[in-house]
């Protein structure tokens, strides 16, 4: 492997010593015989893992190795601070707030919950919201919600959660690692979490609401990643795994925090911001340590394809990459199709891509498709879909794009979990029918912390979740379609705002992940089609082109008017997870336009032309 030399640090009896010098990461294959996730807690498959060799490295933007924990290191200091968290009094079963950097130390700070019997809370590390007040704030509701006894941030993000933990009851310490590590060490017998305890908090993203509490006890996140690393990855020896994925994101946490500890893999990880900036660092990585599995949104494969220039592609090997996960939004396979092609020369294959469904509410993963299978696609006739939530299939032929819908097919369900497509009244529907999707099985969680309201309309008395996502079964598998609370429904028709926002985005001049669509409740009554497109123009007569030409096209097929307002790049409300958040575009879109105070200046304000069919 090529870069490797940094520092990292070490501890001796729970004290800090000066950096020493790291040469290599931790190793690809392993000592001992490989566990696909069979352990009751997460705690006893890191005193497996502790006896191996493989473990976390972490590279800074420019490829370089920053730090490397082994995983016989990483037991060993999460022992110690597990004991200095008992030393500060906090009970079994209480909170500790992470604010979840891509580092070393949350590691440390989450096993160590793992064996004192606390429960983990990672927190984001930025809101794509603003200011540095909207953070706080957030972080603030957050902190309220889960309610911890103590806190941990890195130095550059403590003033943030000190100023939102003020007035917090029952918070002992808010600290820093090093402020942590200052703290006696205890004598104390340590009693580590057992399977029906709460093995940690996972916030969701905050799509369509607030984020909620998602609770995941020892034996559900356990059940999830053998389902993941068994028959879902096939996990094999010779596997290293490499991410970009924030820690406090369910896809980032188990699939590439616990679940390389889990099969006692070695992951590569280059942090959240510094593949925004430099994603090309990501390929490198997987290039140069010959990494054989990694994931990300489709939005990650589009920055890639992007961002590197056509000269550097011979700078890369990714015929190792075996797995090359997709989920956590919408699947476009032309996205996939451009990544696959761009870097066909770079030896990857388009065979590893890998499709997949979940969400927090099931620790993370619900279906996957077929390893070395690629994407399939399952192309449906539009007319259907808007007026009778029918998947009939519709070859792709010219002429008919206005015609024709395309879902890629995210597989089968993990052992031991069932999904079943159901309509409004909650009854099952046969394949091929829209509706909700449900999901039953092991994985699931025990409910939302504190809100006990919540959890019963997601989980019911029959113990099935209710995703609040929309998708239709084959025998080929489960495909998603959209949110519900996304769905544009105009004189009957139900129209997916992802459909209307792939129309923009093939303009040249919109990117990828640049539209937002949804509908508004006008103060006179109504509702009103909305897409905001972020827009670099800055020609009037350009920018009048474009927004005529997309009212055009939108009316062209789908039949409806649609108010287009073009706005500055990098304004389009995002989740922590950076996903776009339609509820959050709505709210700040109604706000400016001042229709949620219906009186006549708002009223003036209105568009001439209101969505109809």
């Amino acid at each position: 492997m090529r870069g490797l030399a940094q520092r990292s640090e070490s501890l001796d009896k729970g004290k800090r010593k000066v950096p020493e010098l790291i040469t290599t990461a931790t190793p690809t294959i392993n000592i001992h015989p490989l566990r696909c996730a069979d352990f009751a807690t997460l705690a006893q498959a890191l005193d497996y893992a502790a006896q191996g060799v493989t473990g976390y490295n972490f590279y800074d933007g420019r490829g370089k190795l920053s730090a490397v924990l082994s995983d016989a290191e990483l037991r060993r200091r999460a022992l110690a601070t597990a004991k200095r968290l008992h030393g500060l009094g906090l009970r079994r079963g209480e909170r500790v707030a992470l604010i979840a950097e891509t580092s070393p130390e949350f590691m440390e700070f989450f096993y160590a919950c793992q064996y004192g019997g606390f429960v983990p809370v990672p927190l984001p590390i930025t809101i794509n919201l603003g200011s540095r007040e909207s953070y706080i704030e957030r972080l603030r509701r957050l902190l309220y919600s889960c309610a911890p006894a103590a806190a941990m941030a890195p130095a550059e993000f403590l003033a943030f959660l000190q100023e939102a933990a003020n007035g917090i009851d029952g918070l002992r310490k808010v600290a820093s690692p090093e402020e942590f590590y200052a703290l006696d060490e205890p004598a104390v017998q340590l009693d580590p979490s057992g399977p029906d305890d709460i093995a940690y908090l996972q916030y969701t993203s905050g799509s369509t609401r607030f984020p909620r509490g998602v609770v995941i006890t020892q034996k559900a996140v356990m059940a999830n990643l053998a389902g993941i690393v068994g028959p879902g990855l096939g996990v094999r020896s010779g596997d290293r795994c490499v991410s970009w994925l924030p820690f406090y994101h369910d896809m980032g946490l188990v699939g590439f925090v616990l679940g390389p500890l889990a099969s006692q893999l070695s992951v590569d990880y280059l942090g959240t911001r510094d593949f925004a900036m430099r994603p090309r660092q990501w390929l490198s990585l997987l290039s140069n340590n010959q990494g054989t599995i990694a994931f990300s949104p489709p939005f990650g494969y589009d920055i890639c394809a992007r961002r590197v220039h056509q000269t550097e592609i011979s700078r890369y090997d990714l015929s190792s990459w075996r797995v090359a996960g997709v989920g956590a939004e919408t699947v476009y396979a032309e996205t996939l199709e451009r990544f696959a092609d761009f870097l066909a020369p770079a030896g990857f294959s388009r065979r590893a891509f890998l499709p997949c469904y979940g969400l927090a509410e099931s620790s993370l993963a619900v279906s996957f498709a077929a390893l070395d299978q690629g994407i399939l696609v399952d192309h449906v006739d539009r007319r259907a879909l808007e007026g009778h939530m029918r998947a009939s299939v519709i070859a792709p032929e010219p002429g008919r794009g206005e015609r024709v819908s395309a879902f890629v097919n995210c597989g089968r369900p993990l052992p031991g979990h069932e999904v079943i497509v159901r309509d409004d009244d909650g009854k099952p529907l046969p394949y091929r029918h829209v509706g909700v999707v449900s999901v039953k099985g092991p994985s699931l969680m025990s409910g939302y912390f504190r809100d006990a309201v919540s959890t019963h309309v997601a989980l019911g008395r029959d113990g099935w979740l209710n995703t609040g996502d929309l998708g239709y079964l084959t025998e080929a598998g489960l495909f998603i379609t959209g949110r519900c609370k996304d769905l544009i429904i105009v004189n009957g028709r139900n129209i997916w705002p992802q459909d209307m926002e792939r129309l923009a985005e093939e303009q040249p001049e919109v990117r990828v992940g640049d539209v937002t669509a949804f509908v508004a409740t006008h103060p006179q009554g109504g509702e009103v089609v909305v897409m905001l497109v972020q827009c670099r123009l800055t020609e009037d007569t350009r920018r009048a082109d474009l927004v005529s030409r997309l009212q055009r096209m939108i009316y062209g097929e789908f039949g409806i008017n649609c108010r287009i307002e073009l706005v500055p790049p990098k304004t389009l409300p995002r989740t922590s997870s950076g996903k776009l958040s339609r509820a959050e575009a709505r709210r700040r879109f109604v706000q400016c336009v001042g229709w949620d105070r219906p009186n006549e200046e708002a009223i003036a304000d209105a568009p001439k032309a209101v969505a109809s069919g």
